[in-house]
């Protein structure tokens, strides 16, 4: 079965399964969906509400553009398909803005770098960086761009295996436990672990690519997408972006 054949299947399937159980969506009412284990972007708290950047960003644009939104939590992999098959309006996950990924939908503008970086834990002494992985058991989360980097090594015998989690929290999990020797992700969501895990964690060498995010939406929206693109024009102007940078990041650097 060609990829093509599968990709599509994937579609399907992510159409069906949302109209069975998604219930009705409000008239008006802009569904936005998220994978809420990637904190600070997106994770749930103690009330079970999602909340995070990207949840406070989104909202603060759809306040400036009288939007009404609606969340849902979802495997990240489905929300691409999600959103080309009508079932979400709008990704807002961290989603690093690639090649790839134009293909298959619209971004609006980014709304903040990123970069990848490699997580060890205190143990490895020998790892200073990416040329130091020969060998090793790296984690990643399925259809990230810290995926496709490790393929990249792997393909390059760069690394000695890759380990596919569903979402990031279970891949540095896997690292704490010592089922892998290193964590390839995004760096300000590696930086959090860090911070919650003193000790235990650590990034080691350089940021290995540089990346955007940006919220994703289907081709073709192209009023929804100037409303969006002018909320985050006037969040970043009136200084919201760098209100909720500080809360979430301690910083407000771009």
């Amino acid at each position: 079965m060609t990829k093509n054949c599968l990709y599509g299947l994937l579609t399907l399937l992510v159409s069906l399964l949302m109209s069975a159980c998604g219930g009705g969506r409000q008239d008006g009412v802009l569904l936005v969906g998220t994978e809420a284990t990637y904190p600070p972007f997106e994770m749930t708290n103690e009330a079970g509400e999602i909340v995070g950047f990207d949840i406070d960003l989104i909202k603060a644009i759809a306040a400036d553009q009288g939007l009404s939104l609606e969340f849902r939590d979802m495997d990240f992999d489905s929300l691409v398909p999600a959103v080309q098959g009508g079932n979400i309006d709008i990704a807002a996950s961290g989603m690093s803005i690639t090649p790839l990924r134009l293909q298959q939908v619209a971004f609006t503008d980014p709304y903040i770098e990123a970069g990848l970086v490699v997580a060890v834990g205190p143990q490895a002494t020998k790892v200073r960086g990416v040329d130091d992985l020969k060998g090793l058991r790296i984690a990643v989360q399925q259809g990230t761009t810290g995926a496709a980097k490790a393929e990249a090594l792997l393909a390059a015998k760069s690394v000695g295996s890759v380990k596919y989690f569903p979402n990031v929290s279970v891949a540095m999990m896997e690292l704490l436990n010592g089922g892998v020797d290193a964590v390839i992700n995004d760096k300000p969501v590696t930086e959090a672990f860090v911070a919650r895990h003193p000790g235990k964690i650590k990034i080691v060498g350089d940021t290995l690519a540089s990346d955007q995010y940006g919220f994703a939406l289907a081709k073709g929206r192209e009023e929804l997408l100037a409303k969006l693109n002018a909320g985050l024009a006037k969040v970043k102007a009136d200084g919201t972006w760098d209100q909720l940078s500080a809360q979430y990041f301690g910083d407000a650097a771009e």
